[in-house]
């Protein structure tokens, strides 16, 4: 399929999914750039039919149908929410983590402007738009900043730079770094490579990367030795079993890679306890920190004094 065609296709679909009532072909022909352009009606009317044949193909639920009780002879088109939207679905963390990715990658392509484009063009003639509806069309999935430029390092066998704050200190150090690869543990982003001033492999957590990182060098100047295995890098960055337990509260529905390597002690409505097992006090209290309000930490006293610590650093206290 040609990408004119695709974004064609993209318009449609975003128009018939955000509009909340039924949309007549002219309504449609306004909203989508390609079907405006025609210079005909005949032109746009064999345009639109392919299309319809084309959605529908792809699994779209199109319907047609009015709203208006007194001219019911207007056919107009929209796509059933219910019908169009997934059943709930489950994800590992490490699938979230490379979704997170993905959805990085789709929202800087072409589609945000082509939604963009199509609600504008609905406000023009006269259709309020929902664009709740389009959550699916355009997701967004947090990830860390330092993933896109790292991934393009490693891609393209440039060596980086960045600042680098180990989970026991207080400030960031400048890193240089030969990227050899991305993975992912306990749905956390890491980089594994060669620490140029240390001269030894090192594996970074992207969460603690501050600032920008500086893509260095030339394209193809790193060499990954045939014998690196990120997966087992990953693997040996903590003892097989933890340390110690700590006990956190957490909201219900949220903190899910946290509530995947914990076992639950007691569900309520407003708060979930669970018990963690944990290799250091600092590195629990950073990811507990990253989920905000979310969850609370009761116990151990080092483990909620090492995110108080994290958050009067976040906030500038002293």
């Amino acid at each position: 399929m040609s990408a004119k065609r695709t974004e064609r296709l993209l318009n449609l679909t975003i128009a018939l999914l955000a509009a909340r009532r039924f949309l007549t072909k002219e309504q449609i022909r306004q909203a989508v750039t390609a079907y405006a352009e025609c210079p005909t009606d005949e032109a746009f009317e064999r345009m639109f039919e392919r299309d319809k044949d084309e959605l529908r193909e792809l699994g779209m639920p199109l319907e047609t149908g009015t709203h208006e009780a007194l001219f019911g002879d207007e056919v107009g088109y929209r796509i059933d929410r219910g019908a169009y939207a997934l059943p709930e679905v489950t994800f590992t963390p490490e699938e979230l983590a490379v979704l997170g990715l993905a959805a990085q990658a789709w929202r800087q392509a072409s589609l945000s402007h082509a939604a963009g484009t199509a609600l504008l063009k609905l406000r023009a003639a006269g259709v309020d738009p929902d664009e709740s509806a389009m959550a699916g069309l355009e997701p967004r999935v947090g990830d860390d900043p330092a993933l896109q430029p790292l991934w393009s390092a490693v891609f393209d066998g440039r060596p980086v730079n960045f600042d680098y704050r180990n989970p026991e200190a207080d400030t960031a150090k400048r890193r240089r770094v030969e990227p050899w690869g991305l993975g992912v543990r306990n749905g956390k982003w890491y980089l594994v490579g060669f620490d140029l001033d240390r001269q030894d492999s090192r594996v970074f957590r992207l969460s603690r990367i501050s600032g920008e990182v500086k893509v260095t060098g030339q394209p193809g100047s790193v060499v990954v030795p045939p014998d690196v295995d990120i997966d087992g890098e990953l693997q040996r960055m903590a003892p097989s079993q933890p340390q110690d337990t700590a006990v956190v509260k957490v909201r219900p529905g949220s903190a899910f890679p946290l509530r995947n390597r914990a076992s639950l002690i007691e569900s309520g409505d407003d708060w979930d306890t669970l018990q963690v097992g944990f290799w250091s006090p600092g590195r629990l209290a950073e990811e507990l920190v990253s989920y905000g309000s979310a969850v609370v930490a009761e116990s151990p006293p080092a483990v909620r004094d090492a995110v108080v610590a994290r958050l009067r650093l976040l906030a500038g206290v002293a």
